[in-house]
């Protein structure tokens, strides 16, 4: 996202401990960009009367203790982050800070050495699962010698290493 010239990063969560905090504030600095972070403050009175929690029944019993937050791109904090009750956050974001602070410090700008570091990122749409139909397929001790990165489609996952539950650690292929 740094590469494509970011300047609001949004970052919804449910995570209110510091680390969390400390991340967006490390993200900012990094990127040199706006981050806004959402996370709700809910308390049990919020679910509907007729949906049980595992909270009790204490209504004003925190489930989720909020935090969100907006930071500079210098890693400042503009706004929040704010525990424990609902509030809406607003800050005046300058875009103008964001060139400034990119002269500071650009993490894929002019000295990010192009010319010998790369990163290639496949952005091609996949399914999360798929499955192969076949019962007669089994692991094959057949394993590549070489791997080579390319585009691929869903129906050229089946030929993909994966790890055999079978064997912890045993480089197999998909059945």
């Amino acid at each position: 996202m740094y590469a494509q010239g970011i300047e609001l990063y949004c970052a919804p969560t449910a995570d209110s401990r510091e680390s969390h905090h400390a991340t967006m504030r490390h993200i900012a600095m990094e990127g040199r960009c706006f981050v806004l972070s959402a996370n709700q403050c809910l308390r049990t009175r919020d679910f509907p009367p007729d949906h049980r929690t595992p909270y009790g029944d204490d209504p004003e019993h925190l489930v989720s203790r909020g935090g969100s937050s907006i930071i500079g791109p210098l890693g400042e904090v503009l706004a929040g982050p704010v525990l424990d009750q609902e509030v809406l956050l607003t800050a005046d974001l300058d875009m103008g800070q964001i060139p400034r602070a990119r002269y500071d410090f650009d993490a894929v700008g002019h000295y990010a050495r192009p010319d010998i570091f790369r990163l290639h990122v496949d952005t091609t749409v996949r399914r999360a699962v798929q499955t192969n139909d076949s019962p007669s397929a089994s692991l094959s001790a057949d394993l590549p010698t070489t791997f080579t990165s390319s585009r691929a489609t869903p129906d050229d996952t089946t030929d993909m290493p994966i790890l055999s539950q079978r064997q912890p650690g045993f480089l197999g292929r998909r059945p």
